[in-house]
């Protein structure tokens, strides 16, 4: 493999161009190591020898991040990608730091529902943990874990809360209050029905 250009990224790092489409980012020292030189071929023996170099980096890298807080596994592959490890490095990482359970997007979404089901609705949540790159089956598991293990629907006292907060007064409340308030609720998140729903006192009392 020709190794096409290097580039310096910082006072102790380059990035290395080859000319099958793989870059790799090491350290200066490496290049020496690795005797790796412009426009010039890497055996690949030693090409092999960098790259176990850099899964056992990446693999330290993982579990340096995870020390302080939890991952999904896109996050933990965009740290990687942002520190310059290539998807099959990255991916190798992962896959060793998931065999020891340090990383489960099931247990994530679980988790991060049971916190935040205190103070934002299911569909906030949801897109919350898409964004987060949790499949959306394994959120959909989550959310139904969690409703068997928990005794009330915390959704529906996050309305209640609000519409407290609000002074809706549901047994007086005009065809006009109740559409206002049905929008209210749909930008926070909450989905209901129809307008008599929220005038139904055995919906949410």
């Amino acid at each position: 493999m020709i190794v096409t250009h290097i580039e310096e990224i910082s006072k102790s790092k380059v990035k290395v161009t080859f000319d099958q489409d793989m870059i790799l980012t090491i350290y200066k020292g490496e290049l020496k190591t690795f005797h790796i030189k412009e426009n010039e071929t890497i055996e690949q023996e030693e090409l092999d020898q960098l790259i176990q170099v850099l899964k056992k980096r990446a693999k330290l890298r993982c579990m340096n991040l995870l020390k302080s807080r939890d991952y999904t596994v896109y996050q933990l592959k965009s740290k990687l990608r942002d520190n310059g490890y290539p998807d099959e490095i990255a991916d190798c990482a992962i896959e060793y730091v998931a065999s020891y359970g340090y990383v489960d997007d099931a247990r994530y979404a679980h988790a991060y529902i049971e916190s935040a089901s205190k103070t934002k609705s299911h569909r906030q949540i949801e897109n919350d943990l898409v964004r987060k790159g949790v499949d959306k089956q394994i959120i959909l598991s989550a959310f139904a874990q969690l409703m068997q293990e928990q005794d009330e629907d915390t959704e529906e006292e996050l309305i209640r809360q609000y519409l407290v907060k609000k002074h809706y007064d549901r047994s007086s409340a005009s065809y006009e209050e109740r559409r206002k308030m049905i929008a209210f609720l749909y930008r926070k998140g909450y989905f209901v029905k129809s307008e008599n729903e929220l005038g139904r006192k055995d919906k949410l009392e």
